[in-house]
């Protein structure tokens, strides 16, 4: 079995959990961070899993960055060596991608507070749903960094964004779901049944169909509608010649629950 530095991964019904895992409160090292990458990739091409659901251990999702271990490599001239900084960044940047260009969808568990890069994580997901406990901060700004800011934007648009880079501003889990950032706030200890019941219907549907809407939904997201449109057409004609589709109308027809092979 493949290790993993932390983070644990788990297939169970068709269902990819990836926990946070790094005690006490699950911040990024770099070792984590390609750890995290491979483990999407590895969702990727398949069979046994059909969608993903990235969460933390403990009270906390992420926070972030590890500061200390940042501090100890810039005391210690490593953070300063030719092209250390161009890798640093890079590994970041890739952990997100791989939530993101993950072939199946990541569904968000977030269990506590997603701080910096934690808030980077969440918008990196497909969707999200929230403990009662959890908030996103950008908190760079309060030890003298920055990040997240695009992230931000995305899920709060730019003067939200704007504000919670400049002041390092909590927004709890009620306000994310009154701005329709979660799909569902929920207390702590009913957050993975939940997000397992959301991650159940998905995997009910046909797998070649979900990473095709997925592949579609990224692909279009800055696309013109017309063009976007477009493109999604052109998935639809690809889904529609597959078993999987001839399956899922005969049992519409019929009346049945379909049974889907992938294919």
């Amino acid at each position: 079995m493949e290790e993993f530095t932390g983070i644990t991964v788990e297939v169970k019904d068709y269902i990819g959990i990836v926990r946070f895992n790094r005690p006490p409160v699950n911040a990024c090292s770099r070792p984590m961070v390609l750890s995290i990458q491979r483990a999407f990739d590895s969702f990727s091409n398949n069979a046994n899993v059909r969608v993903a659901i990235l969460t933390g251990t403990g009270k906390m999702f992420c926070a972030g960055a590890d500061i200390k271990q940042r501090s100890m490599d810039l005391e210690s001239g490593e953070a300063l060596k030719p092209g250390a900084q161009s890798a640093h960044s890079r590994a970041g940047r890739e952990g997100f991608n791989s939530v993101l260009e993950c072939d199946v969808p990541v569904i968000c568990a977030i269990n506590g507070p997603a701080i910096g890069a934690g808030l980077a994580y969440v918008a990196s997901c497909d969707y999200a749903i929230a403990a009662d406990t959890a908030y996103l901060q950008l908190g760079e700004i309060n030890v003298g960094l920055l990040g997240g800011g695009r992230h931000a934007q995305r899920m709060f648009g730019t003067y939200t964004a704007r504000r919670m880079m400049y002041t390092g501003d909590r927004i709890s889990a009620a306000e994310l779901f009154r701005r329709n950032i979660v799909e569902k706030v929920v207390p702590a200890d009913q957050l993975m049944a939940e997000a397992m019941a959301m991650a159940e219907n998905v995997a009910s549907k046909s797998p070649i169909a979900i990473k095709l809407a997925k592949r579609a939904m990224n692909a279009i997201e800055y696309m013109s509608l017309r063009d976007g449109y477009r493109f999604e057409q052109g998935m639809t004609a690809e889904a529609s010649h597959t078993e999987d589709a001839r399956e899922a109308a005969a049992a519409f027809v019929e009346k049945r629950k379909p049974v889907f092979k992938g294919k």
